[in-house]
């Protein structure tokens, strides 16, 4: 009998996976064995990690978005429909339109998204970078800028050692929006304030979310005139009086209020009684390394949903598709996974607008601040404008 498999999810984790899964499994799919579907509450495909670039104008934005059925092999089927109810007891998801997505192999590839009403007055008086409607919004702020106080400020789940989104970005985006000013002739006239909460990860009262990073930060901003705050944990935003309060008890003023907001997972994760993450944050329980769905045997997961301790970023995907295809694999072929995921995380940081630098972990190993150079932002942004694509196909 035809073995069907489903993804959920048509972003940067569930394209790769589709794609990557076909030619992983051309020889039974030839042979009528398997049928892989997708489905996607979209038939538009956005690579998240290019608004950071439309935030300072370098980038309009198009460039990071496609037609999902272009890039999509013709193997795979694709259904616009928005999944409205995960049944793993008898294997089975229902989407918005009323139809049934039946499954042997289901791989849940929902992302995140973000959610600035859990934190009172951070929708109406923040901004963000983290979706392109957020990071145009920026954009117009950033350019009409002559002088005041820009503060940053970032936000971690509430179920422990889960990261945000995308860790570097808070970091990435205060040295770009330090070389957006100069480019202007106005930072002078401008205060950038970077903050970060007590409790991070693997990090208390510190910059970062991991040790190493977190004790070179500070003579990276000082270079660059960039004050720095640690233990400010964003509690609540007076929109009106422009001032954001801390758990702590601070209170500090702003011009622009640059946050990483909360995130959440997709909806019908959170529904679907499958976390028991905190706050029905709704990130999945996840076996470190098989990529399964912890009490699941035909339920994978991988990228934004997940509740690892690795980034929530495209960098981490990358790695975790390799080893979710060959368990897939394994299991049609041999009737058990094959590959273990360790962790691994591969990205280029983009430190200001001009200077790339590479970097990347694992479970074992906290990320180790290296070389910033121009080749690497070239190198960066020629990914997120073309290679991207390629890989999101499979090809790469």
């Amino acid at each position: 009998m035809k073995k069907k498999i489903l993804i959920v999810g048509g972003g940067t984790a569930g394209t790769m996976t589709a794609n990557n899964l076909v030619n992983k499994l051309m020889p039974e799919i030839d042979r009528g064995e398997i049928e892989i579907t997708m489905i996607s509450d979209s038939k538009i495909h956005v690579y998240r990690p290019g608004a950071m670039y439309v935030a300072f104008h370098k980038a309009a934005g198009h460039e990071f978005i496609r037609d999902q059925r272009s890039l999509l092999m013709l193997e795979v089927a694709f259904k616009v429909d928005k999944a409205v109810e995960i049944n793993s007891k008898e294997n089975f998801v229902k989407g918005a339109s009323g139809e049934i997505y039946n499954y042997d192999f289901l791989v849940l590839a929902t992302g995140c998204e973000v959610a600035p009403e859990r934190i009172p007055g951070l929708k109406e008086g923040g901004d963000w970078f983290y979706s392109y409607e957020g990071a145009k919004k920026i954009a117009r702020k950033f350019e009409k800028l002559k002088k005041g106080r820009v503060l940053v400020t970032v936000n971690f789940p509430k179920t422990p050692d889960i990261p945000h989104q995308c860790g570097i970005a808070p970091v990435e985006t205060t040295m770009m929006l330090h070389d957006f000013l100069v480019e202007k002739g106005v930072r002078d006239d401008v205060e950038i304030v970077y903050s970060y909460p007590t409790k991070s990860q693997a990090v208390e009262n510190g910059l970062f979310l991991q040790a190493p990073t977190s004790e070179v930060l500070p003579s990276i901003f000082d270079s660059i005139n960039v004050k720095y705050k640690t233990s400010f944990t964003l509690s609540k935003v007076d929109p009106d009086k422009k001032i954001a309060y801390s758990q702590e008890g601070e209170e500090m003023e702003f011009d622009i209020l640059m946050s990483t907001p909360p995130f959440i997972a997709a909806e019908v994760i959170r529904t679907s009684g499958l976390s028991q993450a905190l706050d029905n944050e709704g990130w999945l329980p996840t076996d470190r390394k098989t990529l399964k769905v912890k009490g699941l045997d035909n339920v994978y997961t991988l990228g934004d949903t997940v509740d690892l301790s690795v980034s929530k970023a495209g960098g981490t995907i990358h790695n975790q598709v390799d080893v979710l295809i060959a368990n897939i694999a394994g299991e049609l072929r041999y009737g058990y996974p094959t590959e273990s995921y360790d962790g691994k995380v591969i990205a280029i940081a983009q430190m200001g607008l001009q200077c790339g630098m590479p970097l990347w972990y694992d479970y074992e190993e906290d990320v180790k601040p290296t070389p910033c150079s121009k080749l690497g932002s070239f190198v960066r942004l020629g990914f997120n404008k073309s290679l991207y694509w390629a890989a999101a196909r499979g090809m790469l």
